[in-house]
């Protein structure tokens, strides 16, 4: 982890999910992974992981943290209007259908924000990454006080064990878009659980039930405005969020 403790504090993140034409998401992934995150990292912001969802084989789900609201814009111009998109956005443009549906996050507690892990490594991880990536998304009531945030860490905290870990807890961040070319949701505030799963049998017999029970009771103290979303992915190829073993992280 020496390597990388200069990758931290990320206070904003992009939630981004784009859904891609017909048959053309792995040749996304493909152009994607080739090209953008150690762009991004050069630039100052992360590719912190990205995902093919499992429900719908068109969508495709990626992570990007950047270090303030003053850094996304520097950051994302100097990128989209950069050489490397103008040479690669016709591209891969012609393989998206939609990539508005973006919410614009924080972590919840400002140094327990999404898990940073090192980069998939070409030679030790020769054949890619390992375990799933659940996102719990609620629409939740605007809170803010203490006694919220106490009782959402008392509930997601229910849901750590053998086989399971934390990825990050983020809420919406309540600022204008100040990267306006990319648009973000305004339809929150929203609040998103992640966390990296070691296998499918420990989905289902483990977390499955915790995030039940966890979205019946924030439910019950009525602090949601609708029911959760659960996005199941698996990591690809080369993303850094990913399961590891315990001393690799």
């Amino acid at each position: 982890m020496n390597s990388i403790n200069h990758l931290r504090d990320y206070q904003v993140i992009e939630f981004r999910r784009y859904t891609i034409k017909p048959g053309e998401r792995e040749h996304f992934i493909q152009y994607f992974e080739a090209f953008f995150p150690e762009a991004m990292e050069q630039l100052g912001a992360l590719v912190l992981g990205q995902f093919a969802e499992r429900e719908d084989s068109s969508h495709f789900l990626w992570l990007r943290g950047f270090h303030s609201t003053y850094e996304r814009p520097i950051v994302n111009s100097a990128f989209y209007f950069g050489p490397l998109w103008r040479e690669h956005r016709t591209t891969l443009n012609d393989l998206m259908v939609d990539s508005d549906n973006v919410l614009l996050l924080r972590p919840l507690h400002p140094d327990r924000g999404v898990m940073v892990l090192p980069a998939v490594d070409p030679v030790t991880e020769v054949s890619g990454t390992k375990g799933v990536l659940v996102s719990q998304i609620f629409r939740i009531k605007k809170q803010t006080d203490e006694s919220y945030v106490k009782k959402v860490d008392e509930i997601f905290a229910s849901y750590q064990g053998p086989g399971v870990r934390e990825a990050g807890i983020l809420t919406t961040l309540d600022v204008p878009n100040n990267f306006p070319q990319l648009p973000i949701r305004t339809d929150g505030p929203y609040l998103v659980w992640m966390g990296l799963v070691k296998d499918d049998a420990t989905l289902t017999n483990t977390l499955s039930p915790l995030m039940q029970r966890g979205a019946d009771s924030l439910a019950s103290q009525e602090l949601l405005t609708g029911a959760p979303e659960i996005i199941v992915s698996n990591p690809t190829h080369r993303s850094r969020l990913r399961w590891l073993p315990a001393s690799n992280q």
